[in-house]
């Protein structure tokens, strides 16, 4: 929703319904932006100490968010990535951080010591003002959230042996955030994934997703990737894998699955570059 450039110093929406927040908020936001710009020094600093660095480009990123579902109930995560790759997350259940390589346990040693606590800090945003946001934010941008997008839908496949093809489900462009995606045999037998990528924002507003599965090959043409989204009418998507296949399918055809508002509050994603010379 937010962008903050620390070339220029400045803060701004990218929803233009958020502009319907008072000064003191941006004033708030930007403190908090240009906070976050030093500390992401300190954490690029305490990157290049865990893995040994002294020189060379590196970034270090975080991303958290909070989400309110149709139903009341709410989720929050957290996470840090260091050079591109997972290091540390957000243990929401006790409120610390957990590193997910060794090099990071000294440092969430520090974050969660009972001097910083930085776990539960987090964990106590995460669970109330950042959920509070998200109504305000809903209010403000009922008619954009609640907007219903088509998705588009594109299959392809490629040989991984003799045996065997990986038969790939592109959905993309879709909206709301809300989709069941899955591969059928002869339109009966769904099909288990093997892989199924987490669904991912657009700078649009949109979402997209894919699904992959392995089937044994020369059957391939009996598999069809189905969708299901709010934003079809009665019946899923259904597109067939065949050898012409890998090209973008413009899809208007459709399913209902009911009502359902999933809105993921504030993703701040920082990255922050350091060289040294």
């Amino acid at each position: 929703m937010h962008q903050y450039s620390s070339d220029t110093g400045k803060f701004h929406s990218v929803a233009p319904w958020m502009n319907k927040e008072e000064p003191q908020y941006w004033e708030e936001e930007l403190q908090d932006a240009k906070f976050y710009q030093t500390e992401f020094r300190n954490h690029v600093r305490e990157g290049m100490g865990c893995f040994n660095q002294t020189e060379g480009f590196h970034s270090a990123q975080m991303m958290y968010g909070c989400e309110l579902q149709d139903d009341g109930s709410t989720a929050g995560y957290c996470l840090f990535a260091y050079d591109g790759r997972d290091v540390i997350y957000l243990d929401m259940q006790n409120g610390k951080y957990i590193p997910t390589v060794q090099e990071a346990r000294l440092i969430i040693k520090e974050w969660n010591s009972p001097e910083l606590n930085w776990g539960e800090i987090m964990k106590n945003y995460l669970e109330s003002e950042c959920i509070d946001q998200v109504n305000k934010s809903v209010q403000y941008g009922k008619e954009d959230v609640e907007r219903k997008v088509r998705p588009e839908v594109k299959v392809w496949g490629h040989l991984q042996s003799e045996e065997v093809i990986r038969l790939h489900c592109l959905v993309c462009g879709f909206h709301p955030r809300a989709v069941d995606v899955k591969w059928m045999r002869n339109g009966v037998d769904h099909i288990p994934s093997d892989e199924m990528s987490p669904i991912l924002p657009h700078p649009d507003g949109t979402y997209q997703i894919r699904v992959s599965v392995e089937v044994p090959a020369g059957e391939e043409e009996s598999f069809s990737c189905y969708v299901e989204h709010s934003s079809l009418g009665d019946e899923p998507v259904r597109v067939n894998w065949h050898p012409n296949s890998d090209h973008l399918f413009n899809v208007i055809v459709g399913a209902a699955i009911g009502s359902f508002i999933a809105v993921t509050a504030i993703i701040i994603v920082a990255v922050y570059l350091y060289k040294k010379f």
